[in-house]
């Protein structure tokens, strides 16, 4: 029988919330403020935590963030049931590291429903915890244990040329891209800017100001609408600790990350003007062509392809009039690139 700790100071709510819940066979603690909340969540360690926001003594926020600190705990699921609907409290609950955030008044079904989704995910972070536990190869599935890890996370929807986050900002947790294109770029004194990577579905970013204790480092905008679901550090470092598979593929990650950088460097300082835009239309084919079909359209602008070429617009422009005389490329009704021979660029003399 699992195990649920309520904190709810609203005896009639909590009373009806309790006889739900033992009504679907679950054991269930009460708590009627954010301190014995906290107390009993250290003794009992519950399977799942569902809190209201506005308590007595300590508030719901306070709770997480101490239950956040215990080693027991910090994976415990944890639902917000609150009367507090501002877009700014459901982020906080979700940077915090809420697994859910329910809206009163609520459907008591809804509750059940949200309550069966995320312990069946704690049930299966703890098997694969196990799983690695016993396997010190890693020989999980790499890609499988990232796509539960992700599984019904909060989706934030940001539009087309929204900043996601800003050079300097506080480390929020890491960002993993569900749908959407998303670049990064430094900018210098003068204003001028550089892209340093492209996103696309599936990818993670974020995370190096994580490794280096820092706050973020450059800045991040969506290059179209975009879906994106945040996790709060305090998981990943968990996961990270305990998932020998996963910790490979993030080193992998950050290598990967690192070989690219020393790549655009060297071609930034070296390469002649026609091998640099020649890199950067082969970088973004391999980046977002996936069909596997031999024709590739290109849709970005041309300032955004200079600043991944690492040269002026102007000079970019010209640059893709020369490909086009030969039959390299061609643009589209909308101004898109598409690449007619992407094995011939691949091999242009520098």
């Amino acid at each position: 029988m699992k195990k649920i700790l309520l904190i709810e100071d609203d005896e009639h709510l909590r009373d009806n919330i309790k006889e739900l819940l033992e009504l679907s066979n679950y054991q269930v603690l009460i708590a009627g403020n954010g301190k014995e909340g906290v107390e009993k969540a250290t003794l009992f360690h519950p399977n799942l935590i569902i809190c209201d926001i506005i308590l007595p003594i300590l508030d719901g926020f306070s709770v997480l963030h101490l239950l956040q600190r215990h080693e027991l705990l910090r994976i415990t699921p944890f639902i917000f049931v609150s009367a507090k609907t501002n877009r700014e409290d459901y982020r906080k609950a979700m940077e915090l590291g809420a697994d859910d955030f329910i809206t009163k008044p609520f459907e008591l079904n809804e509750l059940l429903n949200a309550i069966e989704v995320r312990l069946k995910k704690q049930e299966y972070q703890t098997q694969v915890i196990e799983l690695n536990e016993n396997n010190s190869h890693g020989s999980a599935d790499e890609n499988l244990i990232i796509r539960e890890f992700f599984h019904d996370r909060n989706v934030y929807t940001y539009k087309k040329k929204e900043i996601i986050y800003s050079e300097g900002n506080h480390l929020n947790g890491l960002y993993y891209l569900v749908n959407g294109r998303v670049k990064t770029y430094l900018t210098n004194d003068a204003g001028k800017s550089i892209i340093t990577d492209l996103y696309n579905d599936g990818d993670i970013f974020g995370y190096v100001p994580y490794f280096k204790g820092s706050n973020y480092y450059d800045n991040a905008v969506a290059i179209e609408k975009t879906e994106l679901a945040i996790i709060p550090s305090v998981e990943f470092e968990t996961l990270l600790n305990n998932n020998h598979s996963f910790s490979k593929n993030m080193i992998q990650m950050l290598a990967r990350n690192i070989h690219f950088k020393e790549h655009k460097l060297l071609s930034i300082a070296y390469n002649s003007l026609r091998r640099k835009v020649a890199d950067a239309l082969i970088q973004i084919h391999q980046k977002y062509h996936t069909n596997g079909s031999p024709v590739c359209s290109i849709n970005i602008s041309r300032y955004n392809l200079a600043s991944i070429a690492g040269t002026a617009t102007e000079s970019l422009v010209r640059t893709l009039s020369d490909f086009q005389s030969e039959k390299l490329i061609e643009f589209d009704k909308d101004g898109g690139i598409i690449i007619l021979n992407a094995l011939k660029l691949e091999r242009l003399p520098n």
